[in-house]
């Protein structure tokens, strides 16, 4: 199995790190943080090496503390917000947090008690960063969860978005088996809408219904030959790999073959995963082309500068205006430069220019209000709930993909607003 790219610390170099923290006494780093993590509180702990206190200090406002240590952009928020970063020595946030979850993990040190029940059935749908939040803050506050998962196992973007390099497997799954400890139920293998839809749960006894699917549709490319064979969705292929990689599917199901000139359009995080991907399994070329220059790339830098340490070929300024093809095959993206047209040669082109909403669970529910591109609008009191009433929704189908953090940051909230909802209920004796 593929190593994991970045090295953890060890406990003599977690230790370390956390010793430089300066315990600012307004910590900048905190305000970095979107879910506002009491970063000194845990960075003195472990630099006593409490690692326990320092897990349960994190577990208090993250429920995913071994994936955001890994793949949260560090530099742009709590790390980049450091004192200490404007002279180019900010403390390692994310590998002390990675560290202590790890560590934690691996000692078996916090085993939450379960909660005992106080009424309330909760319905999750998704089990990606948004609904393993929503799942784990109201299992703590004592609801019933359960959370429905259309893949075969639950993680959501977590487990068949984010490569192994990055992220892997095992991380995301010991996060989930924390999770089911609260006492979450996991259905997986149910595509809501499909299976089951919303007002069957409803029916069903659930008092309330959390929408955390994500944007599950990739957006394609309305240029000519967008139907040749060979243009695919970068989503399909980190699926793929990640099929192969668990022994679900061959090697030859995956789309990237060995000596393949591949063409990755677009610059965010997904387009990095792509294309470094694709570099894995082998292609000779890989080539990034985007349309407007590295300024506006919305990729982390962290995973820019991996890709460039992985040989991919970055094309700025490149406007994709056709895929060209023979015999029904692409052989080529032809793009807009501000020096004339030019054609990059290719045999697989992959799309990462974003995603929206799918609408399987809106056409089979009444009265859940979107807007033009799909994505559920929602109230601020309580806070996440749609226009029908008990149903909420939090994450990228609210917001647009964003990140793991960021989703996190926005479940957080609907979780207190599902929790208001459900005790006013108990109130008027519903």
């Amino acid at each position: 199995m593929e190593k994991e790219e970045i090295k953890g610390y060890t406990i003599e170099e977690a230790i370390s790190e956390a010793r430089r923290c300066l315990n600012c006494p307004k910590p900048l780093c905190r305000t970095g943080c979107p879910i506002e993590n009491d970063i000194p509180a845990f960075n003195h702990a472990v630099s006593l090496g409490n690692f326990g206190e320092a897990y349960s200090i994190i577990s208090q406002r993250s429920n995913l503390p071994a994936i955001c240590g890994r793949v949260c952009p560090h530099e742009t928020q709590c790390e980049g917000h450091c004192v200490l970063s404007k002279a180019g020595k900010g403390i390692k946030i994310g590998q002390i947090e990675r560290f202590v979850a790890d560590f934690d993990a691996e000692m078996n040190l916090n085993r939450e008690k379960k909660i005992a029940k106080i009424g309330g059935k909760v319905a999750v749908i998704g089990s990606g960063p948004a609904g393993l939040t929503v799942a784990g803050d109201l299992a703590r506050r004592g609801y019933d969860v359960t959370v429905y998962e259309g893949e075969s196992e639950p993680g959501g973007v977590l487990l068949y978005g984010i490569p192994e390099f990055r992220l892997p497997k095992d991380v995301v799954r010991r996060t989930t088996a924390k999770i089911k400890e609260l006492g979450v139920q996991f259905i997986t293998d149910t595509m809501v809408g499909e299976d089951i839809t919303v007002e069957e749960m409803l029916a069903n006894g659930f008092d309330a219904v959390f929408i955390g699917t994500g944007t599950a549709l990739a957006k394609s490319l309305d240029i000519p030959g967008a139907n040749l064979n060979g243009v695919l969705q970068s989503n399909y292929l980190l699926r793929m790999v990640r099929l192969y990689q668990d022994g679900n599917v061959e090697k030859s199901d995956v789309p990237i073959k060995e000596g393949d000139q591949v063409v990755v359009i677009g610059a965010g995080n997904v387009a990095m995963d792509a294309c470094r991907t694709a570099v894995r399994m082998k292609a000779a070329k890989v080539t990034v082309a985007y349309r407007k220059t590295v300024e506006f790339m919305r990729a982390a830098k962290a995973e820019y500068d991996g890709a460039i340490k992985d040989g991919v070929e970055f094309k700025w300024e490149h406007a994709p205006i056709e895929f060209v093809g023979e015999d029904g095959r692409v052989t080529g993206l032809r793009c807009k430069t501000p020096d004339g047209e030019v054609v990059i040669p290719a045999n697989k082109i992959l799309l990462a220019i974003g995603s929206r909403p799918a609408a399987r669970i809106l056409s089979t529910t009444e009265g859940i209000d979107a807007d033009e591109s799909g994505y559920v609008i929602t109230k601020q009191k309580p806070y996440g709930m749609t226009s029908r009433r008990g149903i909420f929704a939090g994450g990228d189908v609210v917001h647009k993909p964003a990140t793991v953090v960021l989703a996190m940051r926005e479940a957080k909230k609907v979780a207190v607003g599902i929790a208001d909802f459900l005790e006013a209920k108990k109130l008027l004796g519903e």
